[in-house]
């Protein structure tokens, strides 16, 4: 097996982890039970492991670091302009 396809096997499974939370929030537009720190700190630890992709040159890190910090903001947007 080919690690770079491990790598995308294992970029798919973690940042897919974020879509029913995702869709949670979207569905039903509360994030009571979500922490906001928790997710500011994740969106940002996102972002690095996105700029480490992209120095790497690794595109299993800059595919799925780009997806999950697509849906990390989304929620973290939501979570700030719900204030519940």
């Amino acid at each position: 097996m080919s690690v770079e396809i491990l790598g995308f096997f294992a970029a798919f499974l973690t940042t897919s982890a974020f879509v029913p939370q995702a869709w949670k929030v979207l569905k039903e537009g509360h994030t009571k039970a979500i922490s906001l720190p928790m997710y500011a700190i994740f969106s940002l630890g996102v972002a690095c492991w996105l700029a480490y992709g992209i120095c790497l040159g690794s595109w299993p890190i800059i595919l799925s670091n780009s997806f999950t910090l697509v849906l990390a903001v989304y929620i973290l947007r939501q979570k700030i302009r719900n204030r519940d």
